[in-house]
């Protein structure tokens, strides 16, 4: 079972939707849509991908979307032979609406402040933190005795209660400065996915050029526009991600994860790790095991 996007339609009796998902893993690809997005992850892990940034998630990743903001969460590949964790299911709660779900001039009242503004910047993705995190996703599970009305000042509280809180992070602080064309926001939606498909692979600059319908020079000039990085820049924070998550969910030989995940030389890997982590790949899983023993957290 895949969870796809569905557009709200004008025809439905809710004026937002709301859904659950409990499928093997998350594989929807990176997409946008006109709607906000809040998701709930209740469990699984893998990576998330929010605008132009990458992040690791886990159980308890908590998320609000603006309009258009192109976004998926996947799960890594399953292998039970000394590889990937195996696990029995990915869960989620998505609550997807539209800005003007409570018509066109509702947010113009005084008491939508906090919430217009909040609104502006999920253009950003915002990240939920802390008690904060725990009071939402415990409102997102709406209960099915719940009626219409109820509901609908359930997600007012939601919104609220995360538009008054500073515990909250900008997943991507400049995607929202950044105007796009609905042609540029087709164009960075194929590209993204595209490079997210295939950045453990060689990645050809003619071929991602054709991609985005533009010469190589002239998708050199666009994509750092657009991310304010290179194409190798962007690739290698993706395989230094996917290493990040080899390294602390499986037994796999260091050598092993730097060619799986798209590097083809062992010291030019242990190289780009160090220059972004800070630690070499061995001792960034040392101190990954430590702090798991010890239940601390570390960030990739």
């Amino acid at each position: 079972m895949k969870a796809t996007y569905e557009q709200l339609s004008d025809t439905i009796e809710s004026s937002f939707l709301l859904r659950q998902f409990n499928v093997p893993q998350f594989d929807a690809p990176f997409h946008y849509h006109p709607e906000l997005e809040l998701t709930f992850i209740e469990s699984s892990k893998g990576k998330r991908f929010v605008g132009r940034q990458v992040s690791d998630f886990a159980a308890g990743d908590l998320v609000l979307l603006g309009e258009n903001v192109p976004h998926c969460w996947l799960n890594n590949p399953k292998n039970t032979e000394g590889g990937y964790m195996e696990t029995h299911s990915a869960k989620s709660i998505v609550i997807q609406f539209k800005a003007d779900f409570l018509g066109t001039s509702f947010l113009d009242i005084p008491e939508m402040v906090a919430i217009q503004f909040l609104f502006q910047k999920a253009q950003s993705g915002i990240l939920i933190k802390g008690k904060t995190r725990d009071v939402v996703a415990d409102k997102m599970s709406f209960t099915t005795a719940s009626n219409p009305f109820q509901k609908l000042l359930q997600l007012l509280d939601i919104l609220q209660t995360i538009a008054i809180s500073h515990e909250t992070e900008l997943i991507d602080p400049q995607f929202s400065t950044t105007t796009l064309s609905p042609i540029d926001t087709e164009r960075f939606q194929k590209v993204y996915a595209f490079i997210i498909a295939n950045y453990t692979q060689d990645i050809d600059l003619e071929t991602i050029a054709a991609v985005a319908h533009l010469t190589p020079t002239a998708f050199c000039r666009y994509f750092k526009k657009m991310t304010r990085k290179t194409l190798v820049d962007v690739v290698t924070e993706f395989r230094i991600k996917h290493a990040c998550q080899l390294l602390t969910s499986t037994e796999k030989s260091v050598s092993d994860i730097c060619f799986e995940s798209g590097f083809g030389n062992i010291s030019f890997f242990n190289k780009q790790f160090k220059n972004a982590l800070g630690y070499s790949p061995l001792a960034y899983r040392k101190m990954d095991y430590w702090c798991y023993s010890n239940n601390i957290t570390i960030s990739a």
